[in-house]
């Protein structure tokens, strides 16, 4: 699949995962790096990491393969049966992260 790399296998051993929200929309951005270094990027960034116009979220992980795509979760049939509700969209922090979850 696209967008996949295997970040396990040099002293590059972690998946570092950036998302970047500017004007144009989300860009997101995937490189190994080694484990220390992508830690307190991601650490340092928590700050930045609003889920707003020019918010900067870091992530990492290190397991094979692990900046895939994941599959998708199915609602809980109860979810389908409620009735209908409007419902307002919210670009939150907590988006970008299924976001970021979902992509990489």
């Amino acid at each position: 699949p696209e967008f996949i790399v295997n970040c396990t296998v040099n002293v590059q051993d972690m998946c570092q995962k950036e998302v970047l929200v500017k004007d144009d929309g989300i860009h997101y951005r995937k490189s190994c790096a080694s484990s220390g270094a992508c830690l307190i990027a991601s650490s340092g960034y928590q700050q930045f990491c609003t889920g707003k116009l020019n918010s900067v979220c870091i992530t990492c992980c290190n397991t094979p393969l692990c900046n895939g795509p994941r599959r998708k979760k199915r609602p809980p049939p109860s979810a389908a049966m409620a009735p209908n509700t409007l419902q307002r969209p919210v670009f939150s922090l907590s988006l970008l992260l299924l976001l970021v979850s979902i992509f990489c």
